[in-house]
């Protein structure tokens, strides 16, 4: 039996009983209670142990968020109609720093979505070692069909809600799904004209006003990096490896170039569509097509298949086809455990998510059952607010880095947060359970911080 069904087993009754206290209150937020439970599973035996922890009630403060924040968003619309909007930001933890994390325009946005994503931000920030918090925020704004003028208007309207509670110190947000480079530079900009002062507020800014190199490709290559320490564990790389990478936004396109120029095949990629399955291997010139598609012309991935000839399934998912790695790349809880048992039986023995808590509960048991390498998001997409957290040094010293110089920080980033999981969830028969690693060394950094500051 494994150290962590030990662990389980024997400290499963304050588990329940945490959890227990925590559900009576959010039944409404399944999508945060999950984060919590899989986060509680890994440390309460670190609490129990450690009657510190206990004493200052660590668990139970962190799962209160320090701040919420909820508002209206009214804008007109190019037909001169009112629209309104929900926005919010969940400032979840500022021990180690300033709060960060990204802004997420999509009709599901809510409040458990956001909470959830703000609590595995707090985790995710300690794993890289910088000084940030953790927070999220967004809109139930869909850019989808918008024009630019439209989407500016949201933005200029939604910053303007928002300024008050943020700043260079104090919260600094990103992007995320519907908040890409065009939707900061109207934030950027409004924020700018409210507080009449050039500040790094925003990360992802463009490279022209403040931004980073190796920005958009960060959480991608992050992935790649993450996954590429954990081949190494078993003396392996990605050569000759077949790779299916789901979503096709920016973190599933940087994730197929640097598998690509690793010496792996990238087969598959979609949307809320289907997905497209193309066995001779999505190549530069093909993932080229795929950028300009939806980077510029915001078209559907079916269209790659009209192009290239492959095979378009719609209304599925990639996770029937056979391969060596997994990169769940698109959104919260599309991977389930009959797609993960799938995955294992097709012989894929290496998953690492690009999006955040991209694989269910009973999907990521199936993949430690099988011994997989399992890279949970809250350490293997670091690697996009890793370079967030180099923009803002940059910022706050008024230089720029090279390409070559960020790529190494995010490298040796990745490679610390990997040692980390490693020294943290290796267990008696050395698998290595890099949930419960990521968990527990996150947990311990924020911890410290917050007892050192008193009861705040």
């Amino acid at each position: 039996m494994s150290e962590t069904a030990v662990a389980g087993n024997e400290y499963q009754a304050q588990i329940d009983e945490f959890m227990g206290t925590i559900k009576d209150r959010l039944v409404n937020q399944p999508e945060f209670l999950q984060a919590v439970e899989e986060v509680a599973e890994s440390v309460i035996p670190i609490i129990e142990n450690n009657p510190k922890y206990k004493k200052a009630k660590i668990l139970e403060r962190l799962t209160e968020p320090d701040k919420v924040f909820m508002f209206r968003v009214s804008w007109v619309d190019d037909k001169g109609e009112v629209q309104v909007n929900r926005g919010f930001r969940i400032q979840m933890c500022g021990a180690i720093g300033p709060y960060k994390g990204g802004l997420r325009f999509h009709p599901s946005v809510n409040l458990s979505i956001l909470k959830f994503l703000a609590f595995e931000q707090v985790f995710k920030n300690a794993l890289t070692t910088l000084p940030m918090g953790g927070g999220k925020g967004g809109a139930n704004f869909d850019p989808k069909g918008k024009t630019d003028n439209e989407i500016m208007r949201f933005c200029q309207v939604f910053m303007s809600k928002l300024a008050p509670h943020i700043g260079p110190q104090t919260d600094i947000p990103a992007g995320d799904i519907g908040v890409g480079g065009r939707e900061i530079g109207y934030l950027f900009g409004q924020y700018k004209r409210i507080r009449n002062e050039f500040t790094g507020v925003l990360t992802g800014k463009g490279i022209e006003y403040g931004g980073s190199l190796i920005r958009p490709e960060a959480t991608g290559y992050g992935a790649v990096y993450f996954a590429q320490s954990m081949l190494e564990t078993k003396g392996d790389d990605f050569k000759g490896k077949t790779v299916v990478v789901s979503g096709s936004g920016n973190v599933a396109q940087y994730t197929t170039e640097k598998v690509t120029e690793l010496g792996g095949k990238v087969v598959t990629l979609s949307d809320s569509g289907g997905y497209i399955y193309d066995k001779d291997g999505i190549d530069t010139e093909k993932l080229a097509f795929v950028m300009d598609l939806k980077n510029n012309k915001r078209g559907r991935i079916s269209e790659y298949a009209d192009k290239f000839g492959c095979e378009y399934h719609e209304g599925k998912t990639p996770w029937e086809v056979p391969c060596d790695a997994a990169f769940p790349s698109a959104t919260q809880n599309e991977l389930n455990e009959d797609d993960a048992k799938t995955l294992i039986s097709n012989g894929c023995f290496v998953i690492s998510e690009g999006a955040n808590m991209p694989c269910t509960s009973n999907a990521v048991k199936i993949f430690q059952e099988a011994r997989a390498l399992y890279g949970p998001g809250k350490a293997a997409n670091a690697g996009g607010v890793a370079v967030s957290g180099l923009e803002m040094s940059q910022n706050a010293m008024m230089l720029s880095w090279t390409r070559e110089e960020v790529d190494g920080k995010l490298q040796a980033i990745m490679k610390n947060i990997h040692e980390s999981c490693v020294e943290h969830g290796r267990e008696e028969d050395d698998y290595v359970n890099y949930v419960k690693g990521a968990n527990i060394a996150g947990f311990l950094k924020v911890a410290d911080a917050m007892i050192a500051q008193g009861v705040v």
